[in-house]
């Protein structure tokens, strides 16, 4: 049982940089518009938990509330919201099945097995063994509720497209008489991974029908945020709309999250316009490497996100991780605290969305204090703008601006293995005079420094600043 806590909240910074972000506005994408992301949501990065790094396909309703419960006695204060239940929980895992086992074998007579929980007009619904309060045909509605209790909003995780037992069972589309499954199924367009759905071939009378029953379904369950699967690589266009046009029909305001990466960069305005993030690469793992390749990535995107439309790095790979899958064995992340520091100091200064991988009970003083540093949170909320200023020897200086005012969020990176002296001169900022730096990880002011400013950075560490100009 999670042992609750009194927190001193240090909520001035917070509440100021809340009421700025809300005032930003996001414009709403009409249903046949493509101008703008759907419902003017995620006017900051979403920040959040998801059950994949560390529960895999098998998370379970009492998982999900206990999460649910940590983040909102220790996380909600400082931005944290979105729980977020990820794959397969239309499915029962039996004892012996993981994520490399194709789940699924045809029939004879075409049909499969397992039989996924379904309901009659074909749309997936939660399995009753992991999700006991589903029972009875109430989808998520009980789990949800639990959750905007706590003051969060809820996600679910769903693979694009239609499931091929619908298709089989010629299940009727809810909204579009005398269309059937099988009718909008597109049986060429499948995954790669996965092998329950099928693609919807949207130019198909009916495919359109069906996207805005399920979105229908979620948001009568109370869905705030659906993270679409198999969809931004190979890049979906006209599903994306599908999912896009069904958000804005249903009414509720609901997060659009399409995965996995490599996102196209070719494909920038389209994805901005249609989702509120997206992966911009693979499935990102607790090895250094993967930190320095996600830099990479997101140098093609710099300067493309924004209010309501963020590039996302992938979830945050601290705490205990793999408890249930899907890599590698039960494990405290691998990263070594210079890591750790890096990867949440590249996360905020780029202005990716913040979600949480490891199971949150299980977070140490260490990751606490990670995911509670109000300072560097504003980074990622309200950074202006992120770019790469250098990158010289493995040494990188990323900067962002400070709205309303002309100060600079500053981030340091040694990405070597061994130390190295890191100056960034102060005119290159934009800075003519003497600039004061406040350290934002420790929270202390340094002092005030003219021309330049530099500081040795331990072997795949990180330092995050905000420079002010005197």
């Amino acid at each position: 049982m999670l042992r609750l806590v009194k927190i001193t909240l240090i909520l001035v910074a917070l509440v100021g940089f809340a009421g700025r972000a809300a005032a930003q506005g996001v414009p709403v994408a009409r249903d046949g518009g493509a101008a703008t992301p759907a419902q003017g949501v995620a006017a900051t990065p979403p920040m959040g938990w998801n059950s994949y790094n560390c529960f895999g396909s098998a998370v379970h309703e009492d998982e999900v509330k206990a999460n649910a419960d940590y983040m909102a006695a220790y996380l909600r204060p400082y931005g944290w919201q979105y729980v977020v239940v990820d794959f397969l929980w239309a499915y029962d895992n039996p004892p012996g099945s993981v994520i490399g086992n194709p789940f699924q074998k045809r029939l004879q007579d075409g049909s499969y097995i397992p039989w996924l929980a379904m309901d009659r007009w074909g749309r997936l619904t939660p399995d009753v063994n992991k999700f006991p309060s589903a029972f009875g045909g109430k989808g998520f509605t009980a789990l949800a509720a639990y959750v905007h209790g706590l003051g969060l909003k809820f996600g679910i995780h769903v693979m694009r497209g239609i499931p091929r037992q619908a298709v089989w069972a010629r299940s009727p589309v809810l909204g579009a008489d005398g269309v059937t499954a099988d009718m909008i199924a597109d049986t060429a367009s499948t995954c790669d991974w996965m092998n329950h759905m099928y693609g919807l071939d949207m130019t198909r009378p009916g495919a359109q029908a069906y996207l805005n029953s399920l979105l229908n379904l979620y948001a009568a369950w109370g869905v705030d945020f659906i993270k679409v699967d198999d969809i931004a690589r190979p890049y979906r266009a006209a599903e994306i709309e599908g999912y896009r046009k069904a958000i804005a029909h249903c009414g509720r305001p609901i997060v659009l999250s399409v995965s996995p990466g490599a996102t196209p960069p070719a494909d920038s305005a389209h994805v901005a316009a249609n989702a509120n993030m997206w992966r911009m690469a693979d499935d990102f793992w607790d090895n250094w490497k993967e930190i320095v390749g996600m830099i990479g990535y997101a140098r093609q995107w710099q300067g493309r996100g924004g209010p309501g439309h963020w590039p996302d790095c992938d979830m945050i790979q601290l705490g205990k991780l793999s408890k249930r899958g899907p890599v590698g064995p039960e494990r405290y992340s691998r990263f070594t605290e210079d890591e750790a520091y890096t990867h949440m100091t590249f996360w905020c200064i780029y202005r990716s969305p913040l979600m949480l991988g490891g199971n949150l009970p299980e977070n140490r003083p260490f990751e606490l204090a990670l995911f509670t540093n109000d300072e560097v949170l504003a980074v990622d909320q309200l950074g202006v703008d992120p770019r790469e200023l250098s990158a010289d020897d493995g040494m990188l200086v990323w900067y962002s601006g400070v709205p309303g005012s002309q100060d600079k969020y500053v981030a340091f990176f040694n990405l070597n293995d061994v130390p190295a002296n890191i100056e960034v001169p102060l005119s290159r900022l934009g800075f003519a005079g003497g600039v004061a730096v406040r350290d934002l990880w420790r929270k202390e002011d340094i002092g005030t420094f003219r021309k330049t400013y530099n500081r040795l950075i331990a072997p795949h560490g990180a330092a995050l600043f905000r420079f002010s100009g005197r």
